[in-house]
């Protein structure tokens, strides 16, 4: 199906079934344990034997040897593969480092070896008796002493931001050398790691030379033909399957080591084997998202109109890797008709950065919208009027280019409405609850909504259930919920008639869990196949397609009914389509955003930081499930408050490493850190978007968050810290009278 006009009434604004607060389809195998991850796939796999993975001692450098005797001689030991066993082999799909092969090391914990045995605990303890000798050389690790020779460079996050090196509107240099009010500061993020739950886990098992590997895994279709390219196989020999995800966050959008390293080991044991990634090896085997530099200069008016608005963000990678694309919302969030965005790259021989958590947005967002702030209060106006101030229906840099649904000025006002804003001193360190400064910040939210091609197969049996195979995954996001959910209302069923079946590279390839884009496109891809398969059955039963109505299990056509079930008597009924889309999102720039509030307190002793409560309003086309779509606002809201005041990778820059390599010393958010969340949907559709009228929502969630509560912190205490994660040693000795 083509999607190329904008979406007219169709069967999904019925809302039936869509658009209910529907609880998630699996939920209860998730929390009875019957919903079993990679690892955990004990049926499929028997007699599978564990491989341990061991990664390199070194960031930079070759291997000289590696001495495996003593190891293969330890007890229960099966095979092991050495990196050295094997040439150096080509990238998967959006791999920057080589996963596996070679003596040459990129970075520190790069996979050089694998130890199989009958037990993890045979396969570790062997891994360890293996000797390497390395021929270190010097690396580079620092992004602050690499940044000034950085050369700006174009990026892209395939995730829907993304820059040139550089690029204009206007006369920048002129217009903020003459604005009345400026602003030039700059702003850091650290490294980060995904942190999800499920690890990077793999079991794999050859039949011949067919390759199955059941792992974990966001983007089933790319997934295989990396795997198909990485070890020179045909694709068609390929199958992954995935049916349940514990996290991935952007982490297990692509191939890791695991997988490759579970089938090479497979091969060698000539038996299924099971891998899964330590700890260590997450953070510095797998991605991460690149830490920022970031320059922002406003300029502005006496009354707070922008004239010139420049944002210039530095960060590091491998060679051929891609940059944080931090600064793509600038191009687009607020009105100046002089304008500078810049991107550039320095080379780094850290673990391999890429996208992680809203890449692009997230990061570029904590420096943006602290930078508002300051802008506003340099001004002497209210945070949320300087931005309503600001607020455009056209893209800045492209005037002819209308938004194709915007309204952030909405949020904003709903959202300082709910969360009392009025109540607000705008005076920093003027509120004080016993022991803590109180104060109140809030952030614009912005993530562009992507649109990509999705497939999907539907059945429909005799006994009038209807199946819907494709290889979308769920990664904790509700995908067989909003999946079910769509393809009952297009076939009026209710939901219990509804089977859904995803993550198998053997289904129709799907979008796939990533950037936002999941829910909008997958579900695009089923209704498109529902589509047909109405048509199929209209035509099966001998009825006008085009009158047919399918509601509570019965297709009606003028004084003609059936069941459902009995257009597939005579034999399953089967259709499959695509959506793919035409040049809509080229006509209309198509974008979510968000109103972020949040209220902290501020130990007037410590400088301890404690959220107390959050709001977010969120403008995000049709909510398909507004209690699915909550849980992911929520979730996102949590993770910016790890990013904002606690989540930092410590670099070592003399060795290149992360240091704070597990989740005893990386810290995220845990229970105790939340507090109250409030999520409020406002009620629009984008027909530009899809049929769904649907766009992403998830990430969203997560874009401005870090900025409010680094924002309600200065409220608070009246220190304003622009390097993140502010963490109480940034604080304690600039903090006001306690007394």
């Amino acid at each position: 199906m083509k999607f190329d006009t904008p979406a007219a009434q169709n069967p999904i604004d019925q809302l039936k079934v869509v658009g209910k607060p529907t609880d998630r389809i699996d939920g209860p195998a998730k929390t009875t344990g019957t919903a079993p991850y990679a690892y955990e796939r004990h049926d499929i796999a028997p007699n599978a034997a564990y491989g341990y993975v061991l990664g390199a001692g070194i960031a930079k450098g070759r291997i000289r040897a590696i001495h495996s005797a003593e190891a293969r001689r330890a007890p229960g030991v099966v095979a092991i593969v050495t990196t050295l066993d094997l040439p150096k082999q080509g990238l998967g799909k959006m791999n920057t480092a080589n996963l596996f092969g070679g003596d040459e090391i990129q970075h520190y914990h790069q996979a050089i070896a694998v130890v199989v045995a009958e037990t993890f605990e045979q396969a570790r303890a062997a891994a360890f008796l293996v000797r390497v000798d390395y021929a270190p050389t010097a690396g580079r690790f620092d992004l602050a002493a690499e940044a000034k020779g950085a050369p700006p460079v174009p990026g892209d996050s395939g995730e829907g931001s993304s820059s040139g090196g550089e690029e204009r509107a206007g006369d920048f240099e002129g217009a903020f050398a003459a604005a009345a009010v400026k602003l030039d500061e700059t702003y850091t993020t650290p490294d980060e790691t995904h942190a999800m739950m499920e690890p990077h886990a793999t079991i794999a098992a050859w039949n011949g030379d067919k390759l199955t590997l059941w792992t974990s895994n966001q983007m089933i279709a790319w997934g295989k033909g990396s795997v198909a390219k990485i070890l020179g196989l045909p694709a068609e020999n390929v199958r992954l399957d995935s049916p349940y995800v514990g996290g991935g966050f952007g982490g297990k959008l692509f191939v890791r080591s695991d997988a490759i390293v579970a089938a090479l080991a497979a091969k060698a044991a000539k038996r299924p084997v099971k891998v899964a990634l330590t700890r260590p090896l997450i953070a510095n085997n797998t991605t991460h998202r690149p830490a920022t530099i970031q320059r922002i200069r406003i300029g502005a008016t006496k009354d707070g109109t922008i004239t010139a608005i420049a944002h210039e963000s530095t960060s590091g990678n491998l060679p051929e890797g891609r940059p944080e694309t931090a600064v793509d919302q600038t191009k687009l969030i607020y009105a100046g008709a002089n304008r500078l965005t810049a991107m550039k790259l320095a080379h780094l021989d850290l673990p391999e950065g890429n996208a992680m958590r809203a890449p692009g947005e997230a990061p570029g967002m904590m420096a943006l919208e602290m930078a508002m702030d300051e802008m506003a209060e340099a001004l002497g106006q209210d945070p949320v009027a300087f931005r309503i101030r600001n607020d455009t229906q056209v893209d800045p840099g492209h005037p002819e280019r209308r938004f194709s649904q915007r309204d952030l000025v909405g949020c904003l006002k709903l959202g300082a409405e709910t969360f009392g804003w009025a109540k607000r001193n705008p005076k920093p360190a003027q509120v004080r609850d016993r022991q803590w400064f109180v104060g109140m910040g809030m952030a614009a939210g912005f993530r562009n909504n992507l649109l990509t091609k999705s497939a999907a197969r539907v059945r429909l049996g005799a006994d009038g259930i209807v199946t819907v195979e494709t290889d979308m995954t769920d990664i904790g996001t509700g995908s067989y919920t909003i999946i079910a959910q769509t393809a009952a209302e297009m076939m009026g069923l209710p939901l219990d008639r509804v089977v859904v079946r995803l993550g198998d590279s053997d289904f129709p390839a799907s979008a796939g869990s990533g950037g936002q884009w999941g829910a909008n496109n997958a579900t695009s891809g089923v209704y498109a196949a529902c589509v047909k398969l109405r048509e199929n059955v209209a035509q099966r039963l001998g009825f006008n397609s085009a009158d047919t109505v399918f509601t509570d299990g019965m297709v009606r056509a003028g004084n003609r009914s059936a069941s459902l079930g009995d257009a597939a008597k005579a034999g399953e009924l089967v259709a499959e389509d695509t959506i793919e889309y035409g040049d809509l999102s080229k006509k209309a720039q198509q974008s979510t955003f968000a109103g972020h509030f949040v209220e902290v307190g501020v130990d007037v002793q410590t400088a301890e930081v404690r959220v107390r409560r959050m709001l977010a309003v969120c403008a995000a086309g049709r909510i398909l499930n507004p209690k699915s779509a909550r849980s992911q606002v929520i979730g996102a809201m949590t993770m910016g408050v790890g990013a904002a005041l606690m989540e930092e990778l410590a670099v070592d820059t003399k060795r290149g490493f992360f240091v704070n390599h597990d989740l005893a010393g990386y810290e995220v958010p845990v229970h105790a850190d939340i507090p109250h969340q409030e999520v409020i949907f406002l009620d629009e559709v984008d027909p530009m978007s899809s049929p769904m009228k649907a766009k992403g929502v998830g990430e969203l969630g997560l874009c401005g968050v870090g900025a409010a509560v680094a924002n309600a912190v200065y409220n608070a205490t009246g220190v304003r810290v622009r390097d993140y994660p502010i963490t109480l040693d940034k604080l304690l000795d600039r903090m006001p009278d306690a007394a």
